[in-house]
């Protein structure tokens, strides 16, 4: 019985670098923060206008970023009552930025 390769997954392939963003998009996706965190402290008052401030916001870095494991903390962190008064999107851009770089250790 032969197996195909290409069936076969070792733990080294489950492992799928992502493409660190360009700077435009970076540039992009802070300027995005920067507008959703400054309209978020206006829309405190009207919980309705915030959670939809917030889904369109974490739906643009969704599309600007791309897939990022990064963007669901912030929208939690949204989620709070209380929390709009600080620059979260803002935060979560930049730790993508940081941190995007920074691989995962090989094992020996």
């Amino acid at each position: 019985m032969q197996l195909d390769k290409s069936a076969v997954i070792t733990g080294q392939e489950l492992v799928v670098p992502s493409k660190r963003p360009s700077r435009t998009r970076l540039g992009i996706a802070f300027g995005v923060a920067a507008v959703s965190d400054l309209f978020a402290i206006f829309t405190t008052i009207a919980p309705p206008a915030q959670v939809a401030l917030d889904v369109g916001t974490a739906a643009a870095l969704f599309l600007i970023l791309g897939r990022r494991w990064a963007l669901l903390p912030g929208l939690i962190a949204e989620a709070i009552p209380g929390m709009g008064v600080f620059p979260v999107w803002i935060l979560v851009v930049l730790s993508i930025a940081v941190y995007d770089g920074i691989k995962r250790p090989p094992k020996n």
